[in-house]
């Protein structure tokens, strides 16, 4: 029973150790914080959606058609 209460006081000191002196992560401010801007697809591209369609409309050489 002693080593297993002592077992238990090592894993917490453990953790606080780690909270205390681990990895620095930056503070989080919560919605203070600039949203993450979402990944793009080529599909959901507006600028790439446009060019490839100007590309098929001249018939430039690398689209997909010649």
């Amino acid at each position: 029973m002693t080593y297993l209460l002592a077992l238990i006081a090592v894993v917490a000191v453990a953790m606080l150790c780690w909270k205390a002196f681990g990895p620095q992560r930056p503070a989080r401010t919560g919605a203070a914080s600039a949203p993450h801007k979402r990944v793009i697809g080529p599909d959901d591209d507006p600028d790439f959606l446009w060019r490839l369609s100007r590309q098929h409309r001249e018939g430039e050489p690398g689209s997909p058609d010649h």
